[in-house]
Order: C-alpha cells, then structure tokens, then sequence
C-alpha cells in the first residue's frame, strides 16, 4: 500500500472519529432555547447542542433578510423593486424559482407579484384607501408572476413597475435557512419557529416528537392563544399555517380579508379559514397554505392529489354556516 493510500485512510479514519465524537458530545448536550424578533415577527428556537448558535442563527436571519425583506430598504429584494441593477444573490436563485413552481401548482393563486393590490386593500406596509374598481383594474396589470423572470442572477421584469414581494414564503424560507444552519452544526433535534412557521428535527426534550398546535379560529384575541383545533405531533418536517380569521376588517357591514386574491384583485370569499401544511420544506408549507386560503376547500383537495408529498389540515366553514375540519 502506497503512503498516499496510508495517508488517505488515516484521514478518512479520523473525519469518522471527529463525527462520532460531535454526536456524542450533542447527544448529552442541554436544550438550548432563543427567542427574538425578525421579518417583522418573533421567533423561537429550542435545539440541543453543546455549544452557544445564537450567533450563527443571527447571521443566518440577517443574511435572508438583506436578501427578501420588504421593510430593509437595503435589501437585495428593495433594490429590485426601486430599479436598480442587482445581481441575484444566492437565496433569491434557490427561492424564485420555487415560488414560480408553486404558482403553477396552484394556477396562479400563490403569486410573488401580488403586493400592489395587498398595499391597495390596507393590508400591506402602506395603508391605503379601498380601492376602485378601476384601481384593481390598473393594478392587475402589473401582477402576474409569468411576467418575472430569472436568467442566471439576473432578474427582469416584462413591466418595470412590476413588484416583486416574497413576503409569504420569507418566514418559512428563514426557518428553512436556520434548520440548515443547525444542520451545518450537526443538531439532531431542534424546533425552529418564525411567526408560526415551523421547522423540526428529531425529538424534544421528553424524547418525544415536537408538540405543533394548530389555534381554533377566533376573533376573540382572549381566546385564541389558549384553545387549539388539534395538536400534530411532528419530526423531521416543516408545517406553516394561513389564517384570515385574526387579520381583516369591516366596512360598511362587509368583511375584508387580508388575503387577496391575485387574479381577481379582491380579497378572498373562501370556505377555508385555516390552512395547515405539512411539506418537507418550510418555504413550500408556507407557500402552500397561503395558497390553499385563496382556492378553498374543493380546490385545495385538488391540488393536493397532485401533491402527494403534502399534508394538510383545514379548517372550513360549511354551507350550514357550522366549523368543520379536513386532513389528508
């Protein structure tokens, strides 16, 4: 046997052995917990590791938010939408592409263009007026994720007035990027939590699978963080749920929910008003359920059997007026 092939297996040996130690040290090792405030929402981290993340968490959070936050006027995502010539950083490649693959899943009903018509509805970062029906109108013009395209890293727009906001599948996509980061670290178990959107690995601290709670609909703010539809017991999977029971409003006897519609215009009638899924990734989850409270109940089955690596928990409002739940 030559040196090289000495010196090959000696260090293969002990890569084998730098593993199995790090396992070992993780496996005894505290559950560590982090909570904080991002995307605008708050987040809550539990993994097990005997070393301190939290700054490669924080790195990790602030790396998807120079990218696709709307609030950082520095982002990669602003700067697009202001006009400026931007080479498509490495989480827009992986995302984009994603997002589109979705709304074509969906015939259009999730949609990265959609934001001029949330902003007009009152629900986005500027609050506006209602809008006219001639402002949907105009406003339609500019939605349609066909029109985004990815070249490489270089992003064009067939209308430059065209905005491109991520802002429904961010919070899944961060939790997507710290679940690699505790990867990265070799954590067997944690729970990553972004403004509901969930990421899990392995089993909690009773050696259990991790306890997801899914909020019975209400618009009683008493209520609703203390009553619960159902509890999924998950691991080794991301969940995401969309709801317009909390964010809406009222006007003149008619109720406005804040999900809108992209190829109406208008925000959504829908029997749905809870969407909870299940995906290997927490962008598609959050992408997903976002979706499924634009279709409705009858739709969303649909979708789903051509999804089959989906899972689903909806709660809908049937004909009789009665709260009823579907799962797949």
């Amino acid at each position: 046997m030559s040196k090289k092939n000495i010196f090959q297996i000696l260090f293969l040996l002990f890569l084998i052995a730098g593993t199995i130690f790090v396992a070992h040290q993780n496996s005894n090792a505290p559950y560590r917990h982090f909570q904080g405030k991002v995307f605008g929402t708050f987040f809550n981290i539990t993994y097990q590791c005997s070393d301190d993340l939290e700054q490669d968490i924080i790195s990790a959070l602030n790396g998807v938010d120079q990218s696709l936050s709307m609030f950082n006027e520095k982002s990669t995502i602003s700067r697009l939408n202001r006009g400026e010539n931007i080479i498509a950083d490495n989480h827009l490649v992986y995302l984009l592409p994603r997002a589109m693959k979705v709304s074509e899943a969906t015939d259009g009903a999730f949609d990265i263009t959609v934001a001029p018509l949330v902003n007009a509805w009152g629900f986005g970062f500027k609050n506006q007026q209602m809008p006219s029906e001639s402002e949907i109108d105009s406003l339609r013009q500019l939605v349609g994720y066909t029109t985004v395209h990815l070249n490489d890293r270089t992003i064009t727009k067939d209308n430059p007035n065209t905005m491109i906001d991520l802002s429904a599948i961010a919070k899944g996509y961060g939790s997507d990027i710290v679940a690699r980061t505790l990867d990265k670290a070799k954590v067997k178990n944690y729970m990553v939590e972004i403004g509901g959107e969930v990421v899990v690995k392995g089993k909690n601290e009773k050696g259990e699978n991790w306890r997801i709670g899914v909020s019975k609909p209400t618009r009683n703010e008493e209520e609703a963080s203390n009553e619960y539809m159902k509890i999924l017991e998950i691991t080794d999977c991301a969940l995401a749920t969309s709801g317009n029971y909390r964010n809406f409003y009222v006007k003149d006897g008619i109720t406005y929910a804040h999900t809108i519609d992209p190829r109406t215009g208008h925000p959504v009638q829908q029997d749905v008003i809870s969407a909870t899924v299940i995906a290997p990734e927490c962008y598609e989850a959050d992408a997903f359920a976002t979706s499924f409270m634009v279709v409705g109940l009858k739709k969303a089955q649909e979708i789903l059997k051509q999804q089959p690596h989906l899972r689903a928990y909806l709660i809908y409002i049937d004909t009789d007026g009665e709260m009823k739940t579907w799962e797949n």
